[in-house]
């Protein structure tokens, strides 16, 4: 099977199976997204949806967050990976949105990069769940998901590499879906310690099936 025609069976699989598909994370507004993206590093989207409901309510916009010191924040994010440091950019993040943006998160790439605790995955998951913007963000679960599945080579290494061969080989009007496609596939069924083949509808297509079914 050439690569291409593994994309034609993933992709079909994905669209018959999850036509409709949204990220897990929970939110009432673009800001409150991005607080809830830059939390879930390193951390379980289930542990950001039980931290954010009070964070949210006592800071539901740039605005009231700007205000806070980094310790305000910390008391309600400190069951989160790196809370120090998160609570720190949250802070920053929103008196920057504030000074610059006029509260409002920016949906340019270059903008949203510039802000504290804002990589290129947190950015580009704002382009697409924000904005519907044919962006790929790559975590850990997409990184390892489109190795296993044959969708990009050895020599895509890194996470941007992956991202730019991803985005070379799935239509345009699929990318927002197959990022959260990869990422649910990866976290429920292709796990990283121990993937669930036996489960997988994809392992007729998968070239890495052979190295964990018996």
């Amino acid at each position: 099977m050439t690569r291409k025609e593994r994309y034609e069976y993933i992709l079909r699989y994905f669209r018959e199976q999850m036509p409709e598909v949204q990220t897990e994370l929970e939110f009432g507004s673009v800001f409150q997204l991005l607080v809830a993206v830059i939390l879930s590093a390193q951390c379980t989207d289930k542990r950001i949806n039980l931290v954010t409901p009070e964070l949210f309510r006592h800071y539901p916009d740039a605005r009231t967050m700007a205000k806070a010191e980094m310790e305000d924040v910390l008391e309600y994010i400190s069951s989160v990976s790196y809370p120090n440091a998160k609570a720190e950019h949250l802070v920053k993040m929103a008196r920057m949105l504030v000074e610059k943006h006029d509260g409002e998160v920016p949906s340019d790439m270059n903008l949203l990069l510039d802000l504290p605790g804002v990589g290129r995955k947190t950015a580009n998951v704002i382009q697409s769940v924000a904005f519907g913007k044919s962006t790929m963000a790559v975590d850990t679960h997409v990184f390892r998901v489109s190795h296993r599945l044959g969708l990009v080579t050895k020599k895509d290494d890194t996470p941007y590499k992956v991202e730019q061969a991803l985005v070379k080989n799935i239509p345009a009007e699929d990318i927002p879906r197959a990022h959260h496609w990869l990422l649910l596939h990866g976290r429920y069924i292709c796990t990283s310690r121990r993937p669930h083949c036996e489960k997988c509808d994809l392992k007729v297509v998968c070239p890495s099936v052979s190295a964990f079914l018996p």
